[in-house]
Formats: C-alpha cells, sequence, structure tokens
C-alpha cells in the first residue's frame, strides 16, 4: 500500500499500542483498517474505552467533503470529515471505512476525548452509566468489553466523589478493614 501523502511511498506495518496499523515513515501519517483506530485509542488510555466514537452512526453529523488523497487499501477517492465536533479533520475510505490520520491528528484525537470524557462525567454522568449499562445486553461490543466500559465509568464515579468530598474519603479510607 502507499502513503495517500506521499503517493509512492509504501505504508510499513508498525505495532502501534499493541495494534498493526500502517505507517508512512517520510510524512509521519497511519492508516488505520476499520475499528483499529478505536483499538489504538482504547490501549492508549483505558479510562477512554468508554468513549466510542463512531463516524458512521449518525448520518445527519457524518459531513463529508472531498479529499485529495486515494485509499491506500482500495485506490478509492477518500473523504474529509470531522472527528465527532472536535475540528480534527480525517480522511475516509467510505468503501473499506478506514481512517487516514496525518502527523500529530492521533495526538490531537487523544487529547480531544479526554477533554470530552471529563466532560460527560462532569456533566452527563448518570446519563452515560445508563447507556454503557444498556450496552451491556444490547451491544455493539462484547459483552466483555461492555462491562468493561460499565467498570470504568464505576471508577471514575469513585475518583470524582473523592475529590469532590475529601473529608468524607478521609473518614472512609480510616474505616478498619
Amino acid at each position: 500500500m502507499n502513503c495517500p501523502n506521499c503517493q509512492n511511498q509504501e505504508l510499513e506495518k508498525i505495532v502501534f499500542h499493541q495494534t498493526k496499523v500502517d505507517f508512512c515513515d517520510k510524512c509521519l501519517g497511519m492508516w488505520f483498517d476499520a475499528d483499529e483506530l478505536r483499538a489504538v485509542k482504547d490501549d492508549k488510555d483505558e479510562n477512554l474505552k468508554w468513549l466510542d466514537i463512531d463516524l458512521w452512526k449518525d448520518e445527519k453529523q457524518f459531513q463529508l467533503s472531498q479529499s485529495q488523497k486515494a485509499c491506500p487499501k482500495d485506490g478509492s477517492p477518500m473523504y474529509e470529515t470531522q472527528y465527532n465536533d472536535s475540528g480534527i479533520g480525517v480522511d475516509v475510505c467510505n468503501l473499506c471505512r478506514g481512517i487516514w490520520l496525518d502527523r500529530g491528528e492521533f495526538k490531537k484525537i487523544i487529547d480531544y476525548l479526554k477533554e470530552k470524557a471529563y466532560y460527560e462525567t462532569a456533566y452527563h454522568f448518570w446519563k452515560n452509566l445508563a447507556k454503557e449499562v444498556s450496552e451491556v445486553f444490547i451491544g455493539p461490543q462484547g459483552l466483555k468489553d461492555e462491562i468493561a466500559d460499565v467498570l470504568i465509568l464505576l471508577k471514575i464515579l469513585n475518583y470524582k466523589f473523592l475529590a469532590k468530598h475529601p473529608y468524607s474519603a478521609n473518614i472512609i479510607a480510616s474505616l478498619p478493614k
């Protein structure tokens, strides 16, 4: 496969956060096959596992514009879309659902997700917890992954309680075990 940016540069397989992805050592861009970006994000920061961004889920938010790049996997024209409401433009292939990230975009996405996770847990915690609990029964991931998402949110609740109520946390910590 050739790099969508450099065109003549062959992409090489690398292991990035325990997932094999295609990498251009010239422009430092990365190609993620379908679901690889989610796997890399989950490995990068376990506390972000519950926060899944499906670029293809909501057609109203999925705004496409023509990109100058061709899909390295199937050669079809790629499209640029915003990564949720982050302002980060990513190139996607509508056929194979692969995602191309230019240099530095993965870090920007992780920073955005950390900020979004903070906001969601601070202002919509109970709604997100209910959603994750319902996903244990209806998917979209496997049962083990969905239960892990719920446990992560409960861990975040514990951290929030400790941060907001340090006096109560000290009393609880001093109780005999």
